[in-house]
């Protein structure tokens, strides 16, 4: 469907524009109520989504009132370290993006190289199709994009990959919005070597790492959601924990408080049992003690 008729028939409108009303009927503040409870921090991301959330809401709000122009690009590049929120941001995306009317499906797809590249001649070019074609009508998530390149191996397959890509995203942007993540200064060479890329990417958004307090707020909010939460000597030390394991290395942002909270409930849940003789109560299934967390390796 072509993306001018999903938006809506030019047609001439009389009078005023209720914006918070055409806003409320979207349901994009509702999207981005919920991306804000889901995510701490990171306000520049935010800021840049509502942006461009408004843009296509304003070009909705010009096609009724039968105002011509180039429906706007939608290709985007995020960039920031691992467990910065990427994936969550581009699946809400979508959601966005189909509310507004501009994907029919608003689905997301979310690949690696190893998705798209063939192992042997031949084997790239079906994969690569077979992959778009699932994410017709949606967003394609492509991962460390980067890796989609390799110039030092001669026999590597990806920049057939990548030239399919392309055609696709110039041909179907109607249809599909692809985004590109991976860390910023690998995703900068990757552009440098491949200009057809930055010539299609509209929008670049940096994801930032999180702040201390911000990971800790994020741990309580996970821990909410599982009906789990910290005594108070509980919550010291896992800002203890925050800051020894921020300067070890392979650290992920969310993906390691995540990580780190799953290790935390199962020396929770190895405490009650190993006394099973004990009663237990309703605070002792859900608070999580300063011993659950100081066990950790991090203390060691």
């Amino acid at each position: 469907m072509p993306l001018e008729d999903a938006i809506d028939t030019p047609e001439a409108i009389a009078g005023p524009i209720d914006l918070r009303a055409e806003f409320a009927a979207a349901g994009i503040e509702e999207m981005l109520a919920e991306l804000d409870r889901e995510l701490i921090g990171l306000a520049p991301v935010k800021t840049r989504i509502r942006e461009i959330a408004s843009l296509l809401l304003i070009e909705r709000i010009r096609r009724k009132m039968g105002l011509s122009g180039a429906l706007p690009t939608l290709h985007m590049c995020f960039t920031g370290n691992p467990g910065t929120g990427k994936t969550t941001v581009a699946l809400r995306m979508a959601g966005i993006l189909h509310r507004l009317g501009l994907l029919r499906r608003g689905h997301l797809v979310s690949v690696t190289r190893d998705d798209l590249v063939g192992q042997y001649i031949g084997h790239t070019a079906p994969k690569t199709k077979e992959i778009l074609k699932k994410a017709m009508g949606g967003v394609l998530f492509i991962d460390e994009a980067y890796y989609l390149y390799r110039p030092e191996n001669e026999r590597d397959y990806g920049q057939e990959a990548i030239e399919i890509l392309l055609q696709v995203m110039e041909s179907q942007r109607d249809d599909l919005v692809v985004i590109l993540a991976g860390y910023g200064e690998r995703m900068d060479r990757f552009f440098d070597s491949n200009p057809g890329f930055r010539s299609r990417i509209a929008h670049h958004i940096d994801f930032p790492d999180y702040g201390d307090d911000e990971l800790l707020a994020l741990a309580e909010l996970m821990l909410q959601g599982q009906n789990y939460r910290f005594k108070p000597e509980a919550r010291d030390a896992f800002v203890r924990y925050i800051a020894r394991r921020k300067a070890q290395p392979r650290f992920a942002n969310a993906r390691s408080i995540r990580n780190a909270l799953d290790r935390v409930r199962l020396r929770h849940a190895n405490r009650l049992v190993s006394d099973p003789d004990r009663l237990l109560s309703a605070e002792d299934v859900v608070s999580i003690e300063a011993s659950d967390i100081l066990a950790s390796r991090v203390f060691a």
